[in-house]
This record gives C-alpha cells, sequence and structure tokens, in this order.
C-alpha cells in the first residue's frame, strides 16, 4: 500500500541503555523522533522496519506505532482505538490481537480489560471498513502492545515476533545467563575496538565473547532469526527481506585476526559455550578455556575484560563471593594496562575488588537492579604514522 511508507516505529531495551541504542538507530541513518525510558522512537518506512530488526543488537523488539491519544476511562480508551484507521495495517483476513498491555501510574491499569476492549474497538471499525459482521482472522499474525503511562496511550504492532535478544545461537544457556541484547550493550557502552583483545573470564554460556565476535565481524545479530512481520505482504513487500539479507550477508567481514577469549570454572558452561559459538559462526575466532579467575593472565597490553561475575542468586553461592571479586581485582593488579567492565548485584563488589570503579552505571537485568562498573586502564600510546 503505497499510502502508508512513513511512520513512527518503537524500539524498547534496557532500562539505562536507551543512549546505546539511539547510537544504533542513527548509525543505521535513521532520525530520531524521541527518546523515553526504556525505549527510542524514530522515523521510519517499511525497510526501516525490515533493517532495523535485522540489524539492531541492542533493541527488545521493533514496534510500529499505530496511535497515540489520551484515556481517563474505557469509553475513551474504546473511541480513541476505534478512530485509528487499522486498514492501514491489518488485512481483512489477519489475525489481531493484544499480545501485552501495561500500564504504569494510570487510571486505567487492569491489562486483561485493557486487552479486551482495545479488540472490541478494533473489530468495531475494522467490520465497517471491510463490511463484515464476523472476522475469520484465519490469516497471519498482527499481535500488538499496548502501553498506558499517565493516561497516555500508545499502541505498538510488533512486527518482531521473539524478543530480538533470541539471535537463534543460543537454544541452551547455563541458569543465569545474560541477555544478548544486554550483553552486546555493555560491550557498546566500552571504548573497545575489535583489534584490541577481549577476554571474559565468567563466561557461562560464551554470550560476550560471541557477542563481541558478531560486532567484530559485522554479522547482523538478526540473520538466522524469523521475524513475525515476514508475513505481511499488505504493506511490507516481502522483497524488502531477501534483499535486506543478502545486503547484510556481503557486509560480514571475514577476517581472523581477533583476539577474543572467554574462560569458566564450569567444563560443562565452556563446552554449551564453544556449541554457541559454533551455531553462531564464530567459532574460529573466539578461544574459550576452562580456568578460574585467579588464574587469568595474558601477554598482550591494553586489553579489555568485559564480564557478568556471580553475584549471589544461586543456591550456596553468596560464601563464594568475597573471593572471587578478590581474585578479580588481583587480575585487574596484573593486567595493569587493561580495562575492565563488571555488571553486578552484588553489593560490596567495589570492597571486594579493592578500588572504586571510575563510573557505576544503574541497569535493569531483568528485575534485578545492577550495576555496571567501569575500571578504564590507560590509552594505549599512539601508533607512529608510516611517512
Amino acid at each position: 500500500m503505497s499510502f502508508m511508507q512513513r511512520f513512527d516505529i518503537i524500539c524498547p531495551c534496557h532500562f539505562g541503555l536507551e543512549a546505546v541504542l539511539k547510537r544504533e538507530i542513527q548509525d543505521l541513518g535513521y532520525e530520531i523522533a524521541r527518546t523515553e525510558d526504556g525505549r527510542v522512537i524514530f522515523h521510519g518506512d517499511p525497510d526501516a522496519v525490515v533493517r532495523s530488526n535485522i540489524w539492531l543488537r541492542t533493541a527488545e523488539r521493533v514496534l510500529i506505532d499505530c496511535a497515540e491519544f489520551e484515556a481517563c476511562t474505557f469509553d475513551d480508551l474504546f473511541e480513541g482505538v476505534k478512530a485509528v484507521e487499522w486498514e492501514r495495517f491489518i488485512p481483512k483476513n489477519g489475525r489481531f490481537w493484544v499480545k501485552k498491555a501495561s500500564s504504569v501510574n494510570s487510571k486505567l491499569f487492569s491489562p486483561r480489560d485493557i486487552q479486551a476492549i482495545v479488540k472490541k474497538a478494533m473489530v468495531d471499525h475494522l467490520s465497517g471498513v471491510y463490511g463484515l459482521s464476523h472476522f475469520e482472522e484465519d490469516g497471519n499474525d498482527y499481535p500488538l502492545r499496548v502501553f498506558i503511562n499517565k493516561d497516555h496511550v500508545t499502541i505498538g504492532l510488533d512486527t518482531t515476533g521473539d524478543s530480538l535478544h533470541k539471535r537463534g545461537y543460543r537454544p541452551e544457556a547455563n541458569e543465569a545467563p545474560i541477555a544478548e541484547n544486554l550483553a552486546a550493550a555493555l560491550i557498546m557502552l566500552t571504548p573497545w575496538k575489535p583489534d584490541r583483545y577481549f577476554v571474559d573470564p565468567f563466561c557461562g554460556s560464551g554470550t560476550f565473547p560471541i557477542e563481541a565476535a558478531l560486532i567484530a565481524r559485522n554479522i547482523a545479530p538478526g540473520l538466522k532469526r524469523y521475524f513475525t512481520a515476514k508475513k505481511w505482504e499488505n504493506f511490507i513487500d516481502r522483497q524488502l527481506w531477501s534483499d535486506n539479507i543478502d545486503e547484510a550477508k556481503s557486509e560480514i567481514l571475514t577476517g581472523s585476526s581477533y583476539d577474543i577469549q572467554g574462560y569458566d570454572i564450569d567444563p560443562e558452561a565452556v563446552r554449551m559455550a564453544r556449541d554457541n559459538a559454533r551455531r553462531a559462526g564464530v567459532d574460529d575466532i573466539i578461544h574459550l578455556q576452562e580456568r578460574p579467575v585467579s588464574e587469568m593472565s595474558h601477554s598482550g597490553k591494553y586489553g579489555f575484560v568485559v564480564t557478568n561475575p556471580p553475584y549471589g542468586e544461586r543456591i550456596g553461592e553468596a560464601e563464594d563471593l568475597p573471593g572471587i571479586y578478590r581474585d578479580l581485582g588481583e587480575a585487574m593488579k596484573r593486567l595493569d594496562t587493561w580495562s575492565f567492565y563488571l555488571i553486578t548485584a552484588y553489593e560490596d563488589a567495589e570492597r571486594g575488588i579493592g578500588r572504586r570503579a571510575d563510573k557505576n552505571r544503574k541497569i535493569y537485568n531483568g528485575m534485578i537492579k545492577t550495576r555496571y562498573l567501569s575500571y578504564p586502564g590507560p590509552k594505549p600510546p599512539k601508533r607512529k604514522e608510516n611517512a
């Protein structure tokens, strides 16, 4: 449908990481409309929907902003939804429903009632447009997400499906894995570049080293997964998907001169990490081994450690924490030109390490309030340019 080429696109993300996502969207060439807590909104078209699903490393999902209005009563909600031109998005046989409704500081707060009223108002509008008294809904899926914040309603059409952190390389993970998009964002918050050493001494199922390797190789994180909007031929041309996937494949860098490492004390975690790296197509540039943090060493200088050490959420782990963080502090002394970045919910992390972090950023990892501690090392000396 040619009359619907421009819209606003909403990308939710982890709280505290909006700036990283904003930079990613700008790097794709799109203009930011606004940034809110936990989401970035930008102007785009059907091609932008496709590209952002394939390329964004730090977003949760990609939503088309279908409607925004104020609603203090269910009547307001019904009328606001009914006034939207839903035929721009949903075809006659589309299967549509409110997948999720959430409300913060608003008069309307029952998710179930919000879901039911939005659906009813959409049916009311579309039956008038399509001249149907009954919808078969035997076509493609068009899931919606409704957010109400201080009585302001936003309705987003979910183009993604499973959250974008599901890259497809990690069907199995250890007990407390870090989400792939959060790991990518934490790496992107550091000045690490692919020509520098990268080590994760608590690598678990390998997420940090794998995300670093995907960045190093310029592999689009969405290349190996499925998206709900792939089937929407009513306003997103299927050709856009194949064109963008071909383009992303052509932009992969094939070099192998990277030094990306992961260790873990658990042999099962290391096995899992190797399998995941192979599935991600980066096992040739990641070195994984069974090794405790107390034995962490590296012959190179000016490298980076980005890691998610244990923080006591597993049973019986709490008594080990002081020793783990002390070992980390000792490793920092040995690798005195290196930069260390760690995400943790352990209150005494800095005391255990024996050093205050230069920067301490609050980030929510799921429902766990964590801190991202930065210990930047010295900058490497400038390389002398060849005359």
